[in-house]
């Protein structure tokens, strides 16, 4: 296919025509889920990794500079998702290689242990209502809302970067506040 007619597709799709949309995706599945392939060596994974690439390609699609060939900004976006992958799959590592105790306990909760653990989550809750009101906000819409920092960043109207500092700024004075109350989980 010629360049100028991926880009009347790519257009089409940006305007979420479904028919460009599928289009494109055929036009490059092969070659995206051979590149994903070779980096996982996995079908099932390499599957789910590449409807991954296209979804991540779609919704981004307004982002793409026609300056550039179209295949090398899907391949990119590809190699990003697959570092995301093992990024995610080593943390995943990290965090079971040492507690899998707590792993085996967190599935062996009694209703009254479950009942603390609400408890616990009601004084972290009355703990965060007594920080500052910009600190208690942050702290709600990360970790109770579970919002990402770009999300939280657009509801409060500031920067990524002064929503990274606000959350790191939260946390620490989160933990300080927990302390000071002899919470220990």
């Amino acid at each position: 296919m010629e360049q100028k007619q991926i880009l009347q597709l790519i257009q089409l799709a940006r305007e979420k025509d479904q028919k460009s949309q599928t289009a494109l995706i055929n036009l490059y599945w092969v070659e995206v889920f051979s590149f994903v392939m070779k980096k996982v060596q996995h079908e099932n994974l390499a599957d789910e990794i590449t409807v991954n690439v296209f979804s991540k390609v779609l919704s981004k699609l307004h982002l793409y500079d026609s300056d550039f060939q179209f295949k090398t900004w899907v391949l990119t976006i590809a190699q990003n998702t697959i570092i995301d992958y093992w990024r995610k799959k080593a943390r995943e590592a990290e965090d079971t290689d040492g507690n899998l105790e707590e792993v085996k306990n967190e599935f062996a909760k009694s209703p009254e242990e479950l009942l603390i653990s609400e408890e616990e989550h009601k004084k972290i809750q009355d703990i965060v209502s007594t920080m500052d009101a910009n600190y208690a906000e942050i702290i709600r819409l990360r970790f109770f809302e579970e919002m990402s920092i770009k999300e939280i960043a657009e509801v409060l109207n500031i920067s990524i970067a002064n929503t990274k500092v606000r959350i790191m700024r939260a946390k620490k004075v989160l933990a300080q506040l927990l302390k000071e109350n002899d919470f220990s989980h």
